[in-house]
């Protein structure tokens, strides 16, 4: 959906496959070479449900700009890829993916591979994030400013590290079913470098309707920067919520984040869920 949340905007099936193959390249890999343990700190659960989920994305008006899909896949080992697509209908689109590694002795997962790629409304690329937690570094691409090669920028993570940029539907599922009353985490920012930034969640609405079918859940998540930077925070940072329906086999409704790194904020929504039974 930076996530979780995650999408397709209309394009051709070859077009498809020429993104998706790059961002799943490290991943096959490790996976070839037998590498499942990842030294991420994450403990997220297996997704409720496969396949792919169809959706769109808004803007902020909540006036439809294109298609949007997620996909998620169970392997025959046990490990998890989760694809993303969102954007505007022959515009400016991004790409993520992830592939989460079973834990043993355990049904959980852990996040062994991350990655997104953003494009421009000329479909000129605009940068690459990877966050490799096997080999322990993150790496922040974008074109240079005059205009040729790319400029890359590459930190090293912390040992049990808790980056979550991509499956931020599956971590966020203690605070959905009401286990914990918040959770920690972090992003990796690119923005003229690579930042490890920490983040915090926390539910902001429940809502149980009449019918034991219809429910609502907002978490909304944001820099954790104590409470000294809190009213900075608020100012600065962008509305990122997600919405579920925990009554629901496929929980995640929506999600409200950035396109890419200083990008026009999106909400972007399954299909069938409309965008007015959405607080904010």
């Amino acid at each position: 959906m930076h996530a979780i949340g995650r999408l397709r905007v209309k394009s051709s099936g070859s077009r498809r496959r020429r993104a998706r193959i790059p961002l799943l390249a490290f991943a096959t890999l490790w996976m070839s070479a037998g590498i499942v343990w990842a030294d991420s700190a994450l403990m997220l659960p297996y997704p409720a449900s496969f396949g792919k989920i169809p959706a769109a994305t808004f803007d902020t008006g909540r006036h439809r700009v294109g298609d949007a899909t997620l996909e998620i896949e169970e392997l025959d080992d046990g490990s998890v890829q989760l694809y993303a697509e969102s954007g505007v209908d022959g515009g400016a689109r991004t790409i993520a993916t992830a592939t989460l590694a079973p834990i043993p002795g355990t049904h959980l997962l852990r996040p062994v591979l991350q990655q997104s790629q953003s494009f421009g409304a000329d479909n000129e690329p605009l940068g690459v994030m990877t966050i490799d937690h096997n080999a322990g570094v993150a790496v922040c691409s974008h074109p240079g400013s005059d205009g040729e090669g790319m400029q890359v920028h590459q930190i090293a993570l912390p040992s049990h590290d808790r980056v979550a940029n991509v499956p931020l539907n599956l971590l966020f599922d203690p605070l959905v079913k009401g286990n914990v009353s918040e959770v920690d985490f972090q992003i990796l920012l690119c923005k003229d470098s690579a930042k490890l930034v920490d983040f915090q969640a926390r539910v902001v609405h429940r809502e149980a309707g009449a019918d034991p079918t219809d429910h609502l859940v907002e978490v909304r998540y944001g820099p954790d920067f104590g409470s000294v930077f809190s009213m900075l925070a608020n100012v600065a940072v962008p509305r990122l919520s997600f919405w579920f329906d925990p009554a629901s086999s496929s929980p995640w409704m929506a999600h409200r984040m950035p396109l890419y790194t200083d990008g026009p904020e999106v909400l972007v929504v399954r299909k069938g869920i409309e965008t007015n039974t959405l607080i904010e």
